[in-house]
C-alpha cells in the first residue's frame, strides 16, 4: 500500500504549473480597430464584466478621461476620434486604481456603494471602506 506522501508527490508531478507574473488580477488589454476618424473597441464588454462594475459608470469615466464623445452599440464602444490603444489602456488602469482596487489591501474584491449622496468603495476582502468621487 502506498503512503499518503507518495500519492501526494505523484499527484503534484501530474499537475501542470500555470505561468503567470504573480498577479491574480490582470486587466485584459483593449482590442479594436480604426474606421476613418473613429475608434471601435470590440472587447469592452469583456473588460467591464472582468472589472465587475456597471457599464454606464465605466463608459462615462472612459469618455470623460479620453475627452471624446462615444456610443455603445452591439457590445462595441465607438469613440468619435482616433485614440491610441496605449492611451486607452492607461485610462483603464487609472480606473482600476481609483474604482476597483482596495487602497488598503490592493485586492480587486470591492463593490461600489452609494450612501447619503456619497460613493464608497467597500472591500469584501479586508472590510475597508473608502470614499471615491461620485461625480465623473
Amino acid at each position: 500500500m502506498e503512503t499518503y506522501e507518495n500519492l501526494l508527490e505523484e499527484a503534484y508531478a501530474k499537475v501542470r504549473l500555470i505561468k503567470t507574473n504573480g498577479e491574480r488580477f490582470e486587466i485584459p488589454k483593449i482590442e479594436g480597430h480604426l474606421e476613418g476618424t473613429k475608434t471601435i473597441l470590440t472587447n469592452i464588454s469583456q473588460i467591464i464584466s472582468y472589472l465587475r462594475r456597471s457599464q454606464e459608470h465605466f463608459i462615462k469615466y472612459l469618455l470623460k478621461e479620453l475627452a471624446t464623445a462615444g456610443s455603445f452599440k452591439n457590445n462595441r464602444l465607438i469613440l468619435q476620434r482616433r485614440i491610441s490603444s496605449i492611451k486607452i489602456n492607461e485610462k483603464i488602469a487609472d480606473y482600476v486604481k481609483e474604482f476597483v482596487l482596495c487602497q488598503e489591501c490592493k485586492k480587486p474584491d470591492t463593490e461600489l456603494i452609494k450612501d447619503k449622496g456619497f460613493l464608497f468603495m467597500h472591500c469584501l476582502a479586508c472590510g475597508a471602506k473608502h470614499s471615491v468621487r461620485a461625480k465623473i
